[in-house]
């Protein structure tokens, strides 16, 4: 037993050295003459073991080793140190070559006599291909990187340390790679944005959102400021752990530079046209109210010579009143371009709002021009202000009127239509009241047709108007949730349509004449003390003498501060008060005397066309009015009425 087991280990080791596969085991003489070979061996040199025994092992070296002597290098390296590995190119049997990394290790006797060599030898090829492959990618990726000069690309450590620096960085912040490598990038970021913690936001919202992006100020080297875009993406490793963070930066400061200098060239344009419509507007209105004033001026000042002597004056004073009255229509149409009229929009009969203009229409268009109305047996009720609906029809038909120089046929025409969605990007879905102003005159081209509503825009020639007429029309219709359509064509005439949506049926339509109107708000016998306030003295003066005319005492104050100091003196029956004063206006003197005297009568007069929210609940006169007018609001003040806009009151038409 004792001498089989040597023999039986022996076996066992040759076993397996013969069964490993991947690796080269095979043993040298002291000379490097091979005189054992294993199945691994065999695999990847392609040498049988007959063939290969007895062979020295430096025929598996390429020519220029066996020049250089490496195998003998080797060998030397190997008796002398112990043990020698390396990594190279080994040759096949066929010739082709492998790289294998090479270990040699001496074999001693009991003696410590050198008696050969263990060689183990593995093919590396493909892992170094792969190496290679992933080093060649490497170097093609590094030089994509380092030749990007249009944006800064580098790389951060979880903390915010610079670990890769390349060209484009260099060139827009200014650092050379051996100078920010080890940095942290918030060197990068103004003194403010670092207190705030900016960059350290910025990681963390990387971090948990998988991406930061904004754009802000950073600081290059020599402090000087640019505009960035900046992008920063976590790195994590196959097991998902955070490694650090890709930054790619941006220059933007040129092209926030020509932004800029574009808004600023946008909105030196957008001033030039606002200045360019405020002359037309100016030049529009400024002549059509010299007109206005030349006869007011005029008729006054022929009234105050004749009534010197006893003549009667009454044509001028009549003169005088009429001209104002077109003043105040002019305003109105002002308004109604800046979509700013105070309307009283109510369930309004079309067919008997066109009947009762029928006078009027006659009257203002002339013999010349026929008029005829086309309108359905019944027709529902349109929601609109039917005293601003009376001034748009009667705006078209002039304008039908000027388009037809020498006469011919205008039709009014009412209709009834529903309007889908989609059908009409203009209009909401819904049932409408189409009132059409049909001419037979001129007509329009393509150019004019499209700038028929352009604010401004006229073809009647210059002092001919202001323009606003279609502006006007085309405001109101938008205000009562409807639109204005104009179809012409040259030579055939101009068709102008007013859509307006169909009242709810809840809404009661409108037939109160003027005459039942003054016997509702006759004034009363009973005279009152009223407080009248206004910051304009001639305003003040015309006020307070028509409430005086009307037999009531009136005190007046010139601002508000005077009218709280004249009611801390005494009582009064109301308070009529301009909304529009300098330091307190009209309805933070009314909320003011609420609270101090609860329930007083409060009139507020106003000349702009939209007052404070919560002020739509008093009682309010509109400029300008007459005596009749303002006894009508006096006489519901006195009645209590919790507010002129709920009677629809507001503006009452003279």
């Amino acid at each position: 037993m004792s001498t089989a087991a040597p023999e039986n280990s022996g076996n066992r080791f040759e076993l397996l050295v013969q069964s490993v596969t991947d690796y080269a085991i095979y043993m040298l003489d002291p000379s490097g003459v091979i005189v054992s070979w294993n199945a691994g061996a065999r695999k990847f040199k392609g040498y049988d073991a007959d063939e290969i025994i007895g062979e020295h092992f430096s025929r598996f070296y390429t020519a220029d080793d066996r020049a250089a002597g490496i195998p003998a290098l080797a060998l030397a390296t190997a008796e002398h140190e112990g043990r020698f590995e390396a990594e190279g190119w080994r040759i096949r049997k066929d010739g082709s070559r492998f790289w294998a990394n090479v270990i040699i290790d001496p074999i001693r006797d009991s003696d410590g006599i050198l008696i050969g060599f263990a060689k183990v030898t593995r093919d590396l090829t493909e892992r170094r291909a792969t190496e290679e492959a992933l080093k060649a990618s490497e170097e093609r990726f590094r030089l994509l990187v380092q030749s990007v000069t249009d944006y800064a690309i580098y790389m951060l450590d979880p903390v915010g340390t610079i670990t890769s620096w390349n060209a484009g960085a260099q060139r827009f912040k200014g650092y050379t790679a051996e100078e920010i490598l080890g940095q942290n990038f918030s060197r990068f970021y103004s003194d403010e944005d670092r207190l705030a913690g900016v960059p350290t936001r910025a990681l963390e919202t990387a971090v948990r959102e998988g991406r930061f992006e904004a754009e802000g100020w950073r600081i290059r080297k020599d402090g000087s400021r640019f505009w960035a875009n900046v992008v920063i993406d976590p790195i994590r490793n196959l097991l998902g752990e955070l490694i650090g963070f890709a930054k790619v930066t941006r220059d933007l400061t040129e092209r926030r530079e020509t932004q800029m200098a574009l808004e600023e060239a946008r909105e030196a344009i957008f001033q030039s046209q606002k200045m360019d419509a405020i002359g037309k507007l100016t030049g529009g209105v400024a002549h059509d109210f010299n007109n206005l004033l030349a006869v007011i001026v005029g008729s006054l000042d022929l009234a105050r010579q004749r009534l010197a002597s006893g003549a009667d004056i009454s044509r001028y004073i009549d003169n005088a009143m009429t001209a104002a009255e077109r003043g105040a229509t002019l305003t109105q149409r002002m308004l109604a371009f800046a979509r700013k009229q105070e309307l009283r929009l109510e369930s309004v009969d079309c067919i008997a709002l066109v009947r009762n203009m029928a006078s009027l229409l006659d009257s203002t268009l002339g013999s010349t021009v026929s008029i005829e109305t086309r309108f359905p047996l019944s027709l529902s009720c349109a929601r609109a202000d039917p005293g601003q609906l009376e001034l748009a029809l009667l705006n078209l038909a002039v304008n039908a009127r000027d388009a037809m120089p020498d006469g011919g046929c205008l039709v009014i025409e009412g209709m009834e239509l529903d309007v889908h969605a989609l059908q009409r990007p203009d209009l909401a879905s819904g049932r409408y009241v189409r009132l059409s102003v049909i001419d037979e005159g001129e007509g329009m081209d393509e150019a004019t047709l499209n700038r028929a509503r352009e604010p401004f825009f006229t073809t009647k020639g210059v002092g001919k108007g202001t323009g606003l007429g279609l502006s006007m029309v085309h405001g109101f219709a938008e205000q009562c949730g409807g639109s204005l359509i104009i179809s012409s064509d040259p030579g055939q005439g101009t068709t102008v349509s007013l859509w307006l949506p169909v009242a709810s049926p809840e809404i009661p339509a409108t037939e109160a004449s003027s005459d039942a109107l003054d016997a509702i708000f006759a004034p009363e016998d009973q005279p009152l003390v009223i407080l009248a306030v206004d910051d304009d003295e001639l305003v003040l003066t015309n006020t307070a003498g028509m409430l005086e005319e009307l037999g009531h005492t009136v005190f007046q104050a010139g601002s508000a501060a005077d009218a709280l100091r004249i009611l801390n003196q005494g009582q009064v029956d109301m308070v009529i008060t301009d909304h529009a004063m300098p330091h307190m206006t009209g309805t933070q003197l009314a909320d003011a005397l609420e609270e101090i005297h609860p329930g007083l009568p409060i009139v507020i007069i106003t000349g702009f066309a939209e007052l404070p929210p919560h002020a739509t609940r008093r009682l309010r006169l509109d400029k300008p009015f007459k005596q009749a007018e303002l006894a009508r609001m006096v006489s519901i003040a006195r009645k209590g009425c919790a507010t002129g806009r709920s009677a629809g009151l507001s503006g009452l038409p003279s």
